[in-house]
């Protein structure tokens, strides 16, 4: 059957790679339009049944609200028209109570303009009573205008900007949508200057594939965001940092900043482990472990990514801070770190999930680069693993990619070398390269900064 997806206005290019990645994990059949435009918020497919649209709608955090289609015009003349044809299948909700909603998207539609098109429906005959609080039935009229960046609205009749309207009953509305609530950053236990927004954390969660019984890792945890909505929907979560103070928290609580917010949102008994560890001399003594790795490394902004080792490599360790008045001479207070350039770290990341990864796992990340520079073979090619999407969230001279990539070999990969020779190389300097410096200096160009 035909349906109409209604997608929320925001993160237009997140939108499909969502929706394929939930479909994919459901086990869900989907038949998309041939051509279809990533703007639009609306969409129609072809699913089995009700529940199937249920199901989709219960866990896509962009989706609004999915409709079963009942008719589709470039005006109303021509919906009446389908609509009428289509009586064996609305006649039979003719006697359950119902309401009637006349929305749109991109426009506002005036009062009086509302009550005018409900009325043109009155050949369908409905007998029930009307129930605005808890109807069986909610049909649904949907007006698709083109956007307009201006602040005064008009109405749409005979307006070019007027592009289509759908009807059809509403199947479901986005249940997950109040997850974006539930897991609101300023009501969070536990929370700092680089927490992940809740949307985001939940659309990387779908893209991660998480579903009860698997296991994710964050491998720069920071505060945990992604660990709660990965746990939230039913996957057990492993975190590590190279500054334990991240996960702890100020204080001198007993109980680590990040099972404190889990317990706050019941998903403590889902963390698995915290560890504090740099990624490049991990402890991991064997691959194939883990399901998905989804994580927003550090780019220098709000926090600058770090790995262990001097900046001045010819210092002795006899150089080292000491504890003033112990008496106790050269004892470090912290292991020595130096600055972890982003270029250097995407490409870890990378090697480190194809070794972590079982065949199949998926690596799901947050890459910022500068949009004027950016090229497509920024995106590291990888042996044993394949790019599934790549999305941007534009924020004008710069934007940050959601990169999905699957591990598509089933052979043996053997730890992965972080010193040394590598064997994934950029072409030239990737757009993300230096990105403190360039994000710092306001985009300049290239040639200036470096």
């Amino acid at each position: 059957m035909e349906y109409l997806v209604h997608f929320v206005l925001t993160h237009q290019e997140f939108r499909f790679p969502e929706l394929l990645s939930v479909c994919e994990c459901l086990d869900i059949e989907i038949e998309l339009p041939k051509e279809r435009d990533t703007k639009r918020p609306l969409m129609v497919v072809r699913l089995n049944d009700d529940e199937t649209a249920h199901r989709l709608a219960s866990r896509c955090i962009l989706i609004k609200a999915i409709y079963q289609l009942w008719a589709h015009g470039h005006n109303y003349e021509e919906l009446h028209a389908i609509n009428r044809t289509k009586c064996d299948v609305w006649s039979a909700y003719k006697k359950v109570s119902f309401k009637f909603n006349v929305t749109s998207v991109n426009q506002r539609i005036p009062p009086g303009r509302i009550k005018e098109t409900i009325d043109s429906f009155s050949y369908m005959g409905f007998e029930g009573c009307i129930d605005m609080k808890n109807p069986r039935l909610t049909l649904v009229c949907l007006e698709d205008y083109e956007e307009q960046k201006v602040t005064q609205r008009h109405r749409h009749d005979n307006d070019a900007k007027f592009l289509q309207v759908f009807f059809g009953r509403l199947v479901s509305e986005g249940e997950s949508r109040p997850l974006i609530r539930k897991f609101d950053v300023k009501k969070r236990a536990f929370f700092g200057n680089t927490t992940m927004e809740a949307e985001i954390s939940l659309l990387m969660a779908n893209q991660a594939q998480a579903t009860p019984g698997k296991m994710i890792y964050d491998p720069f945890v920071g505060t945990g965001s992604m660990l709660y909505t990965a746990a939230q929907f039913g996957a057990y979560v492993l975190g590590s940092d190279l500054d334990g103070r991240q996960m702890r928290g100020k204080g001198m609580e007993s109980v680590p900043g990040i099972y404190r917010a889990a317990d706050q949102y019941g998903l403590s008994s889902r963390v698995f482990d915290l560890a504090t560890f740099d990624v490049t001399k991990n402890p991991w003594r064997c691959g194939n472990i883990f399901d998905a790795i989804v994580t927003d490394p550090p780019y220098g902004v709000r926090a600058g990514a770090k790995r262990l080792g001097r900046k001045d490599e010819t210092r002795t360790p006899g150089d080292s801070s000491t504890v003033p008045g112990d008496g106790q001479a050269n004892l470090r207070l912290h292991p020595p770190m130096k600055p972890y350039e982003l270029s250097d770290l995407t490409v870890d990341l990378i090697y480190l999930a194809r070794y972590l990864l079982k065949p199949g796992g998926r690596l799901v990340f947050f890459l910022p680069t500068v949009n004027d520079e950016y090229d497509e073979l920024d995106i590291p090619e990888c042996k044993g693993m394949e790019l599934v999407s790549n999305s941007l969230q534009d924020f004008g001279k710069w934007g940050r990619r959601l990169i999905t990539m699957v591990k598509i070999t089933t052979n043996d990969i053997g730890a992965p070398r972080f010193e040394g020779a590598r064997t994934i190389e950029y072409a030239a300097p990737p757009a993300h390269h230096n990105f403190r410096v360039k994000y710092f200096e306001g985009f300049q160009t290239r040639d200036r900064i470096h």
